[in-house]
């Protein structure tokens, strides 16, 4: 069963270098985009959260929670395959399954 949790931010695309300078190298402001639409509740009442740190990104669905790193040199240079791969191991980590498609974000369960 596949619950939306939000639509992906097409606007976060905007924050992507070299649109916008980042010296980060993994796009941070991307990043920070892409993830302020997940800190929302679902229609049962779970929380979701998803937040960066650093290079660790956060990702909290009711009691669960992963994290998964921003990785540039074993994934890619490309800030939007690293926030993906991260995402997933952070959904990994928390035990459920995120699914990215048709711009939007589904919780898997």
């Amino acid at each position: 069963m596949k619950t939306k949790i939000c639509d992906e931010d097409e606007a976060a695309a905007e924050k992507l270098p070299p649109q916008v300078e980042d010296k980060s190298g993994i796009g941070v402001y991307y990043v920070d985009a892409y993830l302020k639409p997940l800190n929302t509740t679902l229609a049962d009442g779970r929380k979701v959260t998803g937040k960066r740190k650093g290079l660790k990104v956060t990702l909290a669905i009711g009691d669960k929670t992963g994290s998964g790193l921003m990785r540039r040199l074993d994934v890619s240079p490309d800030p939007k395959r690293m926030l993906q791969a991260a995402l997933t191991e952070a959904a990994k980590a928390a035990d459920v399954k995120l699914v990215v498609a048709d711009g939007a974000i589904h919780l898997d369960e």
